[in-house]
């Protein structure tokens, strides 16, 4: 079992406004390889810093205890450390067994299918070097992105690849007795994913607030890593503190219509199978409370 506290709760959302980004052109990406590195992530790396990228910003100043703008300290760290933004990539022989342009579209149409695959080359690709098809498309032309064929090559940013032919179908990880100290905080208002080390001590930023105990007042540690995530319908997301218990690679996923609109459990299910594509994506963390987790996307 894995003794990691889960505390949803809401966090403040004034303080974005201090993280407006400036124009940064190139520097725009670099900033989000770099905080993409550090487990900080700051969604599609496009260039074009968005909402997760300011929260993300804002999130790591908090881990190196600066003020969330502080654009020029990290800016001058993503200097030193990413010399250059783009990298040539080809696509894998594997990919072939990650792809199906045939895949049916509709959760309800996925009965019988044996791997919810990615639809394109273009979007193996994209989700390889953490990114979107759209951004490719503009890197590369759009005869080249969308006649991608096995063995041809793509400008894409320079960021270790996320290697799916190394995820195995309902592998479960054993529990770490280093990450099992770790704390989540999921802000379900903001659809950030915090991840704290209680072993390691607060960072309190002057006249920032921010959260630095549960509800038992036992401190949180620092905050080591930030995701954003999304969390359904309001009326559906729920709240307290759980631990998480299991944690399995490619899941597969019971799609019940009825469920997802009304919270009750209807008889009209169908089951889908694991892929990169499938509704709860690469990786299951089950929690304590029964029929909820962190999961990926499609």
């Amino acid at each position: 079992m894995r003794f990691l506290c889960l505390f949803i709760l809401f966090l403040p959302t004034a303080l974005l406004a201090q993280v407006d980004s400036p124009k940064m052109g190139g520097d725009g990406l670099r900033i989000q390889i770099y905080l993409d590195q550090k487990c900080f992530g700051p969604g599609y790396l496009d260039g074009r810093p968005g909402n997760f990228t300011l929260r993300a910003v804002y999130s790591y100043n908090r881990f190196r205890g600066r003020p969330p703008g502080a654009w020029d300290a990290l800016l001058k760290e993503a200097e030193e450390e990413i010399e250059e933004l783009f990298a040539l990539a080809t696509v894998p022989d594997l990919a072939k067994d990650y792809i199906n342009p045939n895949l049916p579209r509709g959760y309800g149409n996925l009965g019988g299918v044996k791997l919810v695959a990615y639809r394109s080359y273009l979007e193996f690709m994209a989700e390889r070097y953490h990114t979107s098809e759209s951004f490719l498309i503009k890197l590369n032309g759009k005869s080249k992105a969308y006649g991608l064929r096995i063995g041809d090559t793509l400008k894409v940013p320079n960021i270790a690849p996320f290697r799916i032919e190394e995820i195995s179908v309902g592998r479960m990880h054993k529990e770490d007795e280093q990450l099992s100290k770790h704390n989540i905080v999921i802000d379900t208002k903001n659809n950030q994913i915090f991840v704290y080390d209680p072993t390691q001590p607060t960072i309190v930023i002057p006249g920032i607030p921010m959260i630095v105990s549960d509800e038992d007042q036992e401190p949180l540690g620092k905050m080591i890593a930030m995701f954003p995530t999304t969390t359904g319908g309001e009326q559906f997301i729920h709240h307290g503190i759980w631990k998480v218990v299991n944690c399995v690679e490619f899941p597969s996923w019971r799609y019940d219509k009825q469920f997802l609109e009304t919270g009750k459990r209807g008889t009209d299910v169908v089951d889908v199978a694991h892929g990169p594509n499938s509704p709860v994506g690469v990786l299951w963390c089950g929690l304590s409370k029964s029929g909820i987790g962190i999961h990926g996307t499609s």
